[in-house]
């Protein structure tokens, strides 16, 4: 090599690694923002953190540094929130300038950016409303969403008296529950579970949540401008989202051909109304794009989150069938066997109330919250957090508190059940997340968790194939989720 040529190399790599470590110098110096592990040169903090488990990474960091801490995760540097007083003075006492979302590199690849979760400013604020009032007011049709949800239960139920009782493995049929919930919402269709476009929508969702999941995309997300342009499953991601936005878009002119605005049926519908009241305003947030991606973000949220907490739910019933044995008790005395169970049942069900938060809170579903970032310069504490910096709630630490919920390793609906055995309520029950954040579709997800689970034990008993002492509840190592591991159950009839 030409002796200038690795000078001028070398001089760029001098010049690299000081741009990336004099901005962290100054940080610490100053005291301006929090105090963190210094990083090294181009990878940061990477190295000093366990991607097959973060939160037990932070647990660590949190004990050295404190509650609010910083990390340079590649060429992004984040300030992590830890413990119950520091996620609620953010998300909750200063909602307002905590509430902007962090780079989530795939998503805004395929997204642009737009739609609920990934975007910001006004195009989030008026689709979050948007999406937060045709959910909560869906009185379009002849069915309220509980009815829905009710139907949807009923089908399940029916698919599962298929199993004969024999050993299955419960990964798609109880994916399909919720996705047929969203999909009755945002298409008015359920499919059949043998429908093939129905089953290629599962087969990517189910590809998609274990890419999203593997410590692969933690180096994406770290290096997408680099890592975008090599090998690697994050191609398929990006290929399987746009699949999914195509189905969405062939919906959306299906809806527009036969649209009757005296009569809308879903929430595309009352998109595409809202569409046609501001077509004069040039600036309006309401066009075929944004519908598109917020359906798409309410089709894929809507499903797997709701479908992982099933699959880990009957997974930790299987491993302490006495908690199971107490469950059959109540939904038999308080429903019985002629009829489906409703919402009007949830208050005089606490044990069942308890467990499934207690199913919540135990599998930690979203570990680190999707990340947030802050609108404008912040002074948190004695800090100062400069606009744009990504914050990472760890939500991990406020539902693993050992102060609130004693033995926090330990599956126990007693955390949610006071001396009198009624349900107790927690401001530390966060899996939806907190503040101006918090998941659109939080109402409708307590509401299949509780139908979905009471229907399937008012209808079967369940039985591991294994010993429950065998059973292994601990989560597949994840970067973005828990999920749980693979297994197999019996459904018996009652």
């Amino acid at each position: 090599m030409d002796p200038s040529v690795a000078i001028a190399l070398g001089l760029l790599l001098c010049m690299s690694c000081l741009l990336l470590i004099l901005p962290w110098r100054k940080g610490f110096g100053r005291g301006k923002l929090p105090p963190g592990p210094v990083p090294l040169p181009i990878v940061g903090n990477i190295l000093q953190v366990d991607l097959k488990n973060i939160p037990q990474s932070l647990r660590k960091l949190e004990k050295q540094y404190g509650p609010v801490f910083t990390l340079q995760l590649g060429v992004e540097r984040v300030v992590v929130l830890y413990g119950y007083k520091a996620v609620k003075e953010a998300l909750i006492d200063h909602g307002d300038k905590f509430a902007d979302r962090g780079p989530i590199p795939l998503l805004k690849l395929v997204t642009n950016a737009v739609g609920i979760i990934a975007s910001n400013g006004e195009t989030w604020k008026q689709m979050r409303r948007f999406s937060l009032m045709t959910l909560r007011n869906f009185g379009m049709g002849k069915r309220s969403i509980e009815e829905r949800v009710q139907e949807v239960a009923k089908n399940l139920m029916e698919e599962l008296k298929k199993t004969k009782g024999l050993p299955c493995d419960p990964t798609f049929i109880l994916g399909c529950a919720p996705c047929n919930v969203i999909c009755s919402i945002i298409f008015q269709k359920c499919f059949e579970y043998k429908d093939q476009k129905f089953l290629y929508l599962m087969k990517l969702l189910n590809e998609n949540i274990k890419i999203l999941s593997s410590p692969w995309m933690r180096v994406y997300n770290s290096f997408p401008s680099l890592v975008r342009y090599l090998p690697g499953s994050h191609h398929k991601a990006v290929k399987n989202m746009q699949s999914i936005l195509e189905f969405i878009l062939e919906e959306v002119k299906e809806h527009q051909r036969t649209l009757d605005p005296s009569n809308p049926r879903d929430f595309i519908d009352c998109f595409l109304m809202k569409m046609e009241q501001e077509k004069q305003q040039p600036q309006s947030e309401f066009t075929i794009e944004h519908l598109v991606r917020t359906v798409s973000d309410l089709f894929s949220a809507g499903t797997e989150t709701t479908s992982t907490t099933l699959r880990y739910g009957l997974l930790l019933l299987l491993k302490h069938p006495e908690i199971e044995g107490k469950l059959h008790e109540e939904i038999d005395r308080v429903i019985g066997r002629d009829r489906s169970p409703c919402m009007e049942d949830r208050n005089k069900m606490p044990y069942t109330n308890a467990v499934i938060h207690e199913i919540q809170r135990y599998i930690d579903l979203i570990p680190n919250n999707v990340p947030h970032a802050v609108s404008e310069d912040v002074q948190f504490r004695q800090y100062l957090i400069p606009k744009g910096t990504t914050v990472i709630p760890a939500l991990s630490s406020v539902l693993y508190d050992d102060e609130e919920f004693p033995h926090p390793d330990q599956f126990d609906p007693g955390h949610f059940l006071d001396e009198s055995g009624n349900f107790k309520k927690s401001n530390y029950f966060m899996p939806f997340s907190a503040g101006k954040r918090m998941c659109v579709g939080e109402s409708l997800a307590r509401m299949e968790l509780f139908l979905f689970f009471t229907s399937i034990l008012q209808n079967f008993t369940l039985k591991s194939p294994i010993d429950p002492e065998d059973i292994d509840t601990t989560p597949i190592a994840s970067v973005t989720g828990h999920l749980p591991r693979s297994y197999e159950l019996c459904f018996l009839p009652s």
